[in-house]
C-alpha cells in the first residue's frame, strides 16, 4: 500500500477515560496496547486495560503526562512502535510528535507541521484569513506589550475578547467589557496562559455576544481525501469550558451545515492535514460564522458524532495513521438521530465551580445510555488533573427522545463521596431554554440563580437524618433502647454551610415522624444496608443510596446527591474556618501559581493573595479582612493540600472599636 506505515502495539500518552477509549478501539483491531501512569495513579482502569503499563513519573502533569521523554522510553522499553495522544496533554503538541517521528514511533495524529500551524491561535487565524475562512476582527501581532495590546483593544471596540494563542479548553481566555479592566484582565489570562502552556502570548478579538459555539468534524488521509461527519453545538459552557454538547445542532440546517463543513475541509486541505481534527465557529443570530481556531485531535465530545454518524472515529483515526485511505466519502456520510453529551465533573457548583478530589465512595452508572468513564467503588480523584471525571451520552430517533434518555440517566447516575456537578447538569438539560434548543454560550451566565441553586428538599434531609440515626455508633440497647424509641431524637446537621435541625420520633417499629425546619415527613423503613435502602417517604417508596463516612453522610435521593455532616454531638468547630481569623485556607488541593503580598504589606478585604491552579483552573484566594500581612507561608511552585494556611493577616481595629478602646 502507498505510503503504509503499519504498526503493531500503540502506547496511549494519556490517562482515565480517555485511555481507555483509545485502548477499546485498538483492541477491537486486534492491537497491542500500553498504557502510563504516573504513581498516583498505578490502580487506574486504564493501566488495568492494557496489555502493558509503564510509570513515568510523579502526580504533577509535568512530571509524568507531558514528560515527553519519560513517554518515548516507555515506547522504547514495551516495543510499541507507534503512540497515541488520546485527546489531552500532549495531543496538541508539535514537539511531542516531532519527538515520535525522531524516535521513529508512528504518531496517531497529525504531523508537527500541522499541529504548529494551526495550535497557534494567531498564526491559524491568518492563514484561515489567507484561504478565505472568514474570521472575526482582532489582533494577532507580535507586539505583546501592555500599552500595544490596550490600544489594538480600544481600536477593535470593546467587548473584546484576549484569548491564548496556544492550547485550549477555556484557559487563557477572558472577556473584556470596558478599558478600565483590561490591564488587570490581561495579566491573568497571560498568567493563567503561561502556567497551563508556557507560552503566555495572546491574541485579541471583538467579543461577539451571546454566539452559538460550533464545531466540525473532519477526517484527512495522507491521499488527498477530506470529509467532515457535521457538526456538534458546544455553546453550554462555564468558563469558556464546555459543559453540554449536542449533534446536530438544534441552530443549523442542512444548507448551513453544507457550508460550514465546506469551508472545514477546504481550510484543511489547504495544509495537507492528516487525522481527525475540529474547526471551531462562532455562529451569530443572524446566521454568519467565524473561525475561532482548530484543535489539532480528537475531541472529548467525539461521541456524540458517532452516535448519529455510527461510525468509530478512534478506529478511522488508526487507520489514516497506518496509511489507510478514508473509508468513505462525502457522499457515503449519514446522520441518523440526535445525541447529547454532558461532562460530570468533580467540582462544587454554589462554590463558583471549584474542582474538588477526593475518594468516590459509591460509583454506579445509569443503564440505556453510553458512559465513558474509568470510575469504580473506591477510586481516588486525585487534584492534578481535569476536574472531568465522566460523560453520559444519549442518543434517540430525535432531540426530544434523546433529551428524556438523558434527563432519566441524570437521574439515576449515582455518584457518592466526591461533590460533582451532576444537580446542576439535571437542571441544565431540563431548562425551559435548552429543553427549546435556543441555549448560547450566554446561557449559563443569563440563567445562573435557577442552575445553580442547590437547597436539598426537606424531604431528602429527613432522609439523611434516618440513616445518621440508625447508623449511628452510639446506640441504646435493652431496655433503654424500648424507652428511648417513644422519646425524639434531636440532630444537628450541616449541609454546606448551612446548619439544620432536625427530629425524629419513632412511631411504632420502622416507623418514624421526622421533623426538619417547619416541615414533618412520615418514614417508613422497607430495608436497609449499609450501601442502600428502600424507604417509604410521606406515602412514596424511594430507593435509597448511601454510603458514610465518619460523621459525614453521602446520600442519593430521588435523583439528586447530597452529602450531610452530623454535628450532634460535635464540641465546637475550627476556630476560624471562614477567615474570620486572618486565616487564609487553601479552598483545595493545589498548586501555587503566585503569591502577590509580602511581609508587612498592608492589604484591603477582598484583595488578591495567592493564586492556585488545580485541575486545569486558577483559582485567586482573597483576603478575608482588611489589615496587614503577618505570614506568607507558600511559594510559588509550591504544592499545597486543601486547608492548609496560606497566609495570615493582621485584621485592622474597626473605627468603633478603636474609639471604644480609646
Amino acid at each position: 500500500m502507498k505510503h503504509a506505515t503499519p504498526f503493531h502495539k500503540i502506547l496511549i500518552a494519556n490517562r482515565g477515560e480517555i485511555a481507555l477509549r483509545v485502548i477499546c478501539s485498538a483492541h477491537a483491531l486486534g492491537y497491542r496496547t500500553v498504557a502510563v501512569y504516573s504513581t498516583a495513579d498505578q490502580e487506574a482502569a486504564h493501566v488495568h486495560a492494557a496489555h502493558q503499563a509503564v510509570c513515568i513519573g510523579e502526580p504533577l502533569p509535568a512530571q509524568s503526562y507531558l514528560n515527553i521523554a519519560a513517554i518515548i522510553e516507555a515506547a522504547r522499553l514495551t516495543g510499541a512502535d507507534a503512540v497515541h495522544p488520546g485527546y489531552g496533554f500532549l495531543a496538541e503538541n508539535e514537539d511531542f510528535a516531532q519527538a515520535c517521528r525522531d524516535a521513529g514511533l508512528v504518531f496517531i495524529g497529525p504531523s508537527p507541521e500541522a499541529i504548529r500551524a494551526m495550535g497557534d491561535k494567531a498564526g491559524a487565524k491568518r492563514l484561515m484569513i489567507a484561504a478565505g475562512v472568514p474570521c472575526i476582527a482582532g489582533y494577532q501581532g507580535e507586539d505583546q506589550s501592555t500599552e500595544h495590546l490596550a490600544a489594538q483593544a480600544a481600536q477593535i471596540g470593546y467587548p473584546v475578547m484576549i484569548k491564548a494563542t496556544a492550547g485550549g479548553g477555556g484557559r487563557g481566555m477572558r472577556l473584556v467589557r470596558q478599558a478600565a479592566e483590561f490591564a488587570d484582565l490581561l495579566r491573568s489570562a497571560q498568567s493563567e496562559a503561561l502556567n497551563a502552556f508556557g507560552d503566555a502570548t495572546v491574541i485579541l478579538e471583538r467579543a461577539i455576544e451571546a454566539p452559538r459555539h460550533i464545531e466540525i468534524q473532519i477526517l484527512a488521509d495522507r491521499h488527498g481525501h477530506a470529509i467532515h461527519l457535521g457538526e456538534r453545538d458546544c455553546s453550554v459552557q462555564r468558563r469558556h469550558q464546555k459543559v453540554i454538547e449536542e449533534a446536530p445542532s438544534p441552530a443549523v440546517d442542512a444548507a448551513l451545515r453544507a457550508r460550514m463543513g465546506a469551508t472545514a475541509v477546504a481550510a484543511v486541505q489547504a495544509i495537507a492535514y492528516e487525522g481527525a481534527g475540529t474547526l471551531e465557529f462562532l455562529l451569530d443570530r443572524e446566521g454568519h460564522f467565524y473561525f475561532m481556531e482548530m484543535n489539532t485531535r480528537l475531541q472529548v465530545e467525539h461521541p456524540v458524532t458517532e452516535a448519529i454518524t455510527g461510525l468509530d472515529l478512534v478506529e478511522w483515526q488508526l487507520r489514516v495513521a497506518a496509511g489507510e485511505p478514508l473509508p468513505l466519502k462525502q457522499a457515503d456520510i449519514t446522520w441518523a438521530g440526535h445525541a447529547i453529551e454532558v461532562r460530570l465533573c468533580a467540582e462544587d457548583v454554589p462554590a463558583g465551580f471549584m474542582p474538588q478530589s477526593g475518594s468516590l465512595l459509591q460509583w454506579r452508572p445509569p443503564a440505556g445510555v453510553r458512559v465513558e468513564h474509568a470510575l469504580s467503588d473506591g477510586a481516588i480523584i486525585p487534584p492534578y488533573y481535569d476536574s472531568m471525571i465522566a460523560k453520559i451520552i444519549a442518543h434517540g430517533p430525535n432531540r426530544s427522545a434523546a433529551l428524556r434518555q438523558l434527563q432519566s440517566a441524570l437521574h439515576d447516575l449515582v455518584a457518592l463521596g466526591v461533590t460533582t456537578n451532576q444537580s446542576f447538569l439535571r437542571r441544565s438539560v431540563a431548562h425551559t431554554v435548552f429543553a427549546q434548543g435556543e441555549a448560547t454560550t450566554a446561557f449559563i451566565a443569563a440563567h445562573e440563580a435557577e442552575l445553580l441553586s442547590e437547597t436539598p428538599s426537606t424531604q431528602a434531609l429527613a432522609v439523611a437524618a434516618w440513616l445518621l440515626h440508625q447508623s449511628s455508633a452510639v446506640q441504646p440497647s435493652g431496655e433503654a433502647a424500648r424507652l428511648a424509641h417513644a422519646l425524639p431524637v434531636g440532630l444537628s446537621l450541616k449541609v454546606g454551610d448551612a446548619a439544620v435541625r432536625a427530629t425524629l420520633t419513632q412511631t411504632r417499629p420502622q416507623a418514624f415522624t421526622v421533623q426538619v425546619g417547619d416541615q414533618t415527613h412520615a418514614l417508613v423503613s422497607v430495608a436497609q444496608t449499609d450501601r442502600s435502602a428502600r424507604a417509604i417517604v410521606d406515602r412514596v417508596m424511594h430507593h435509597v443510596s448511601w454510603v458514610r463516612d465518619g460523621h459525614t453522610l453521602c446520600l442519593h435521593f430521588d435523583g439528586h446527591p447530597l452529602q450531610v455532616s452530623d454535628l450532634t454531638r460535635a464540641v465546637g468547630t475550627k476556630p476560624g474556618q471562614d477567615g474570620g481569623d486572618g486565616k487564609v485556607r487553601a479552598s483545595m488541593n493545589g498548586r501555587v501559581v503566585a503569591v502577590l503580598v509580602a511581609v508587612g504589606e498592608r492589604v484591603q478585604a477582598q484583595q488578591a493573595l495567592v493564586t492556585l491552579e488545580a485541575m486545569k483552573m486558577e483559582h485567586v484566594h482573597a483576603a478575608p479582612v482588611a489589615g496587614t500581612v503577618t505570614a506568607v507561608h507558600v511559594a510559588t511552585g509550591d504544592q499545597v493540600p486543601a486547608s492548609r494556611v496560606v497566609v495570615e493577616i493582621q485584621a485592622e481595629e474597626a473605627p468603633a472599636q478603636r474609639k471604644q478602646d480609646e
